[in-house]
């Protein structure tokens, strides 16, 4: 089969190209390296540097003809999206639109399409939110993820276009950028291993932090290969479904590497970034029964093969 892969240098989706490299697959990239890193990129793969929002990207799907398209290149600030809303609709939105028109052309079959469980719920009505939890984003980011599905919707409805959705929660893993937005398990690994005092954000009535559910990229990959014959026309929450506050998520990994530095560093308690939600959780029972997924790796493996890279990264061990 042969997959387009959109932000394929990137955290998330280079390690879903190597699972479909893996699987026997032919997989195009295309990404700007904005944030993606040359690093990432498997050598089987073929790498196009290519805004999404190109028009030259009808061309190159025109040239590749691939069957299936899987969307993660994307603005994932929530922060940056209320403070440059433009930027946001430019990529999020105008970047899917192009997409779009680009694989109708061209005859795409599908498209898997990288959504957020973590935002467009915002403060939800359930919880866990199931898939059918009313949306009421609170940030810029959260609306236009929101309006993406609405995209695709339209397009399989007016032109036959199959998509599948997946709502992330809060992924982590090897390749996180902790210099990036929504990495908060990198950004904690990071100041550690450097002897840095971290932030933890908090609103004032909890000091422990916010509730998030904390998918490992592993399993977020396991997710996306299941996409590929399974899901159609239909949104899946991609989450594990246990709560975890910032603090405890803090300890995990405290506690892990606390033997790379001195002494154990207390955080610092900071406030809630702009459309942080005080708790995020998903339920992810549609995704068990339809797409046969479900989570392997617990926190504590997964923060453990987490740390054992950025290990490599800034301390040579």
């Amino acid at each position: 089969m042969k997959i387009l892969v959109t932000g394929g240098a990137g955290f998330i989706a280079s390690h879903i190209v190597d699972a479909y490299l893996s699987a026997g697959h032919e997989v195009w990239i295309v990404d700007d390296l904005s944030s993606g890193k040359i690093g990432n990129v498997s050598p089987r793969a073929v790498l196009h540097q290519m805004d999404i929002t190109a028009v030259e990207l009808y061309e190159l799907l025109l040239s590749f003809k691939p069957d299936i398209i899987n969307h993660h290149a994307a603005q994932i600030s929530v922060p940056r999206s209320i403070t440059d809303p433009f930027t946001d609709v430019q990529t999020n939105i105008r970047g899917l639109v192009n997409l779009c028109e680009a694989a109708v052309k061209c005859g795409v079959k599908k498209i898997i399409f990288a959504s957020s469980g973590g935002a467009i719920y915002g403060e939800p009505e359930e919880y866990p939110a199931t898939e059918r939890c009313p949306s009421k984003p609170l940030s810029i980011y959260a609306i236009n993820k929101k309006a993406s599905e609405d995209y695709l919707y339209f397009y399989s409805h007016y032109y036959g276009l199959d998509y599948t959705i997946l709502r992330y929660a809060n992924v982590y893993g090897p390749r996180q950028d902790p210099s990036g937005e929504a990495g908060v398990v990198s950004v904690f690994i990071e100041q550690l291993l450097t002897g840095k005092t971290p932030n933890l954000n908090a609103y004032p009535d909890d000091p422990d932090g916010m509730i998030r559910d904390y998918v490992f990229v592993r399993d977020v990959v396991n997710a996306n290969l299941k996409a590929l014959s399974k899901g159609s026309r239909d949104v899946f929450n991609i989450g594990t479904g246990i709560p975890i506050k910032t603090r405890e998520l803090y300890t995990e990994i405290n506690s892990q590497i606390s033997h790379e530095i001195e002494s154990v560093i207390e955080p610092s308690i900071m406030p809630a970034r702009p459309g942080d939600v005080k708790r995020s959780l998903l339920n992810i029972d549609k995704a068990r029964h339809f797409l046969d997924w479900y989570p392997q790796y617990g926190l504590g493996e997964g923060i453990r093969e987490t740390v054992e890279f950025f290990k490599d990264k800034y301390t040579g061990a």
